[in-house]
């Protein structure tokens, strides 16, 4: 695979010797189960591993999949690859050019990030996702989305006054590094959507 300028091909096995109970190993099937902070379900996703770098595992979830969460299911219209980091309060889903809305990135703030294996070769990828989002578009640029929903349901879900400065200044960090192309929001991407694209 030729790599983009932005950044060396990805390299499958970067911490083969780092891998925890139940993270992923590249080519195995990844579900990314999502939920509110009230236990609420949310988005389910499926995707599979590529690898994994310093900065996280990344999974690629293609064109055509099937996704759902309570009251809404649709198919995908466009490929995108997941970024599950090693440490950190968010996961960033990288958006190809045909996405049908122009979204570029779409960052979740989150916690309580975990890793199940469910049967051989099926993980299962847990988060609690904390309303607020990095979006970049085509249109709109970069901006900090839902922080309206983030202030109802701290109330109503009564989030710990802790977490939600943690999130917070999670979200700052990432608008600063993502409007400043610091990895991995640097392009580097382009060379986990090649690798995603040769997957049988």
């Amino acid at each position: 695979m030729t790599a983009t300028h932005h950044a060396a091909a990805p390299h499958h096995a970067a911490r083969p010797d780092a891998r925890r109970d139940g993270e992923p190993a590249p080519g195995e099937l990844v579900v990314a189960r999502n939920r509110k902070y009230n236990g609420t379900a949310h988005w389910v996703v499926p995707g599979r591993c590529l690898g994994s770098d310093v900065h996280g595992h990344w999974i690629f979830q293609g064109t055509g999949e099937f996704i759902s969460r309570p009251g809404a299911a649709l198919y995908t219209a466009s490929d995108a690859v997941l970024l599950v980091p090693h440490s950190g309060d968010w996961v960033a889903t990288f958006y190809d050019g045909t996405h049908p809305d122009g979204v570029e990135l779409y960052i979740d703030l989150a916690c309580e990030l975990s890793w199940h294996r469910i049967r051989p070769a099926v993980v299962e990828f847990h988060m609690v996702d904390m309303d607020l989002d990095v979006v970049r578009t085509r249109e709109r640029g970069l901006y900090l989305d839902d922080a309206d929903e983030f202030g109802e349901h701290r109330v109503q879900m009564n989030y710990p006054a802790e977490l939600c400065t943690r999130m917070e200044s999670a979200a700052a960090a990432l608008m600063d590094a993502v409007a400043s192309r610091q990895a991995p929001f640097d392009g580097r991407d382009a060379a986990w959507f090649t690798l995603g694209r040769t997957l049988p």
